[in-house]
């Protein structure tokens, strides 16, 4: 058999998901953190939310595919538009421009984020079970 052990690459291939996934929720809590900020000056336009793309690559060592992050996007969605002509960030028409993001839309990429993280978490804890079984086994038939 060559190249690294399967259940060795389980463990790699799960922390490049858990590493994804870390940096999926960090991006859904700088949306979050953001939803109501405003542009500094008036009519200027505010914070813009942002997505991930993801993409498989190849890992030579392993001889598989695991996740990255390709790139970080901004969502070209409009921005909300409040009338509230009191607002320091108000344009000459008294209208205040907000980011284009989605409490809920985040909320959900939040807990699918969450979900996704915990599965790649289970498939390493069951890899590195398997292999101390293993190594167990080993250990007491060789006495």
């Amino acid at each position: 058999m060559s190249g690294p052990d399967p259940l060795v690459a389980v463990g790699r291939i799960a922390g490049a998901g858990l590493e994804a996934q870390s940096y999926r929720m960090r991006v859904v809590s700088e949306n979050i953190a953001n939803a109501r900020s405003t542009g500094g000056t008036p009519g200027a336009d505010p914070y813009q939310r942002k997505t991930i793309v993801f993409g498989a690559e190849l890992d030579r060592a392993l001889g598989a595919l695991a996740v990255k992050v390709k790139r970080t996007s901004l969502d070209d969605a409009p921005f909300r538009v409040e009338h509230d002509p009191g607002h320091p960030a108000a344009d000459a028409e008294g209208d205040v421009k907000y980011p284009n993001v989605n409490l809920l839309v985040e909320m959900t990429d939040m807990r699918e984020a969450n979900l996704s993280y915990e599965a790649n978490l289970q498939m390493m804890r069951s890899a590195r079970s398997m292999i101390t079984e293993t190594i167990d086994l080993l250990r007491s038939g060789s006495r």
